[in-house]
């Protein structure tokens, strides 16, 4: 049965969509921004944003009731991909070996401008 997931300790949705769906054994994320909950603030730098929106990501997986562990696969967009090194070092804080499947794209432009957003498919 489809569940909502959803918590204050990650980004609201700005749409009609769910920040997350759970399907019983497998949770799907909407795409995370860096917006801090809190403030409605956006860091500067990708380095900043990446941990930003990996730690929002991190929130809503908890609120699901399951963990970054648990994550089965990432899909990455990114505005530059000359941060892609950088971001790639936060995003090893923040996975654990065996690290996730992964997709990484660069695109043309995101959401409140940010530098990257991702989302994810957890195992519960």
């Amino acid at each position: 049965m489809k569940k909502v997931v959803s918590t204050d300790k990650a980004p609201a949705a700005i749409g009609p969509y769910s920040q997350a769906i759970d399907m019983g054994s497998v949770v799907y994320t909407s795409g995370v921004i860096p917006v801090d909950p809190a403030t409605g603030n956006i860091p500067e730098g990708s380095v900043a944003q990446a941990e930003q929106a990996f730690s929002n990501l991190k929130n809503l997986i908890e609120a699901s009731g399951s963990s970054m562990d648990k994550v089965i696969k990432t899909t990455v967009f990114i505005k530059e991909m000359d941060d892609f090194a950088a971001i790639n070092e936060v995003y090893a804080k923040f996975f654990v070996e065996p690290h996730p499947a992964r997709s990484c794209v660069e695109v043309a432009r995101l959401p409140k401008d940010v530098m990257l957003e991702i989302e994810a498919i957890v195992e519960k």
